[in-house]
């Protein structure tokens, strides 16, 4: 290890990998520690520890947990690291080390705490996200705070474009916490000011729902995007059917007060939306009954004229 500090990362999944390369590489990963994996990317990481001598650890479920502490206290790693770890840490497990153990959360704090926090910042029509990199307690994203490293959400961005955008980010801030502790045994940090804090919690089928009588046709693009693809789409009904919005457009015009939900016009390639704040939406790409469709595919869409979503 050159006689670097050896780092732990617990991850959830993917959006660690970038980082976990990168950390091998430089040869600071000591050990890996998985949260609610599927088999593919436990058994994936499994081989590469065994191949490169790594300890390596699965925690499926919240019973699991309970074999973390001996675990940690057997391999004795200088930092843990973690990175979308599904799971709260215990205050038992914690007290492995005072200021060891280092959260990597995809958003501000403490403004966006909590477990899905890239839907929320989309939602909320942000153009500033972050990586933040704080101090963990035995609360879910409530430490002291080391940084915020800002990131801009570009017009357009999804859920899954952004996703990538931080993963890509991720790595060179964690990179640069993995030097900083190399190089002084405290690393400044300040308290979250309690007054900005909230937490969201996981988004339930009334955040992803489109409420067309009050959402101007800005919310209802920001809840689309939010939504494409872990949720497939943002929700809706149309005659009856249950429907997902995919992909979808503001346009820079009024439709002189039409009732808001209405299917104005019917395009090759397009339909188009009335919204409440009198602006219409341009919907290209839905999910229906029939799969995933571009609007020129959907069949039944010449009959849609005048009918309302709801």
């Amino acid at each position: 290890m050159e006689n670097k500090k050896k780092i732990l990362i617990l991850c959830g999944g993917k959006f660690a990998f970038r980082t976990i390369q990168l950390l091998a590489y430089e040869k600071f990963l000591y050990a890996i520690g998985i949260g609610k994996g599927n088999d593919i990317i436990v058994d994936a990481l499994e081989k590469e520890t065994e191949e490169n001598k790594m300890p390596f650890k699965s925690f499926p479920n919240k019973k699991s947990m309970s074999e973390m502490k001996d675990w940690i206290f057997s391999i004795q790693p200088d930092y843990v690291f973690s990175i979308s770890f599904p799971f709260l840490i215990p205050e038992d497990i914690l007290a492995y080390g005072n200021h060891k153990f280092i959260n990597f959360h995809p958003a501000p704090l403490p403004q966006y705490r909590g477990v899905m926090p890239i839907f929320e910042v989309l939602k909320n029509q942000e153009s500033q996200t972050a990586i933040c990199a704080h101090f963990m307690n035995a609360e879910f994203d409530e430490g002291d705070i080391i940084f915020n490293d800002p990131i801009n959400i570009e017009e357009g961005d999804t859920y899954g474009k952004l996703t990538v955008k931080l993963s890509h980010r991720l790595s060179n801030v964690v990179l640069n916490v993995a030097n900083m502790i190399q190089f002084g045994s405290k690393i400044p940090s300040i308290p979250q000011d309690e007054e900005k804090a909230y937490f969201y919690e996981k988004p339930q089928y009334s955040d992803t729902y489109i409420k067309w009588k009050r959402m101007s046709a800005n919310e209802i693009n920001a809840l689309v995007n939010a939504c494409n693809p872990w949720n497939i789409g943002a929700d809706t009904t149309l005659m009856g059917e249950q429907l997902k919005i995919i992909k979808s457009n503001v346009l820079p015009m009024s439709h002189d007060n039409s009732v808001p939900g209405k299917i104005l016009k019917i395009n090759e390639e397009s339909i188009i939306v009335a919204c409440a704040d009198n602006q219409q939406l341009e919907i290209e790409i839905i999910c229906s009954d029939e799969g995933i469709l571009k609007i020129k595919d959907w069949k039944t869409k010449e009959k849609l004229i005048g009918i309302i979503f709801n």
